[in-house]
């Protein structure tokens, strides 16, 4: 007899380890991030349908919690682009 193991791989589920303790905002505001290379805060509000006080919120928690980084725009130096560095 052969036992089946889960093939869940360990790193997956580490990865998002920072996030889980977060508020639900800031998990769809994470995901968003590892769908896109890069967003504004609009193009996230845009994309997550939360209000743009709610998208600077969960992106705050999510720096602190050092999941995201953000740099300034090339296009527009007035916006900040955030990434997720998970």
């Amino acid at each position: 007899m052969s036992a089946t193991v889960n093939a869940t791989p360990q790193d997956a589920s580490d990865r998002w380890a920072p996030v889980r303790e977060l508020p639900p905002s800031a998990k769809l505001v994470a995901k968003e991030l590892d769908r896109h290379d890069h967003l504004s805060q609009s193009e996230l509000a845009e994309e997550t349908l939360l209000s743009t006080r709610t998208v600077r919120q969960a992106v705050t928690r999510l720096e602190a919690v050092d999941a995201v980084e953000s740099r300034v725009s090339f296009k527009d130096a007035r916006k900040q682009l955030y990434s997720l560095t998970l």
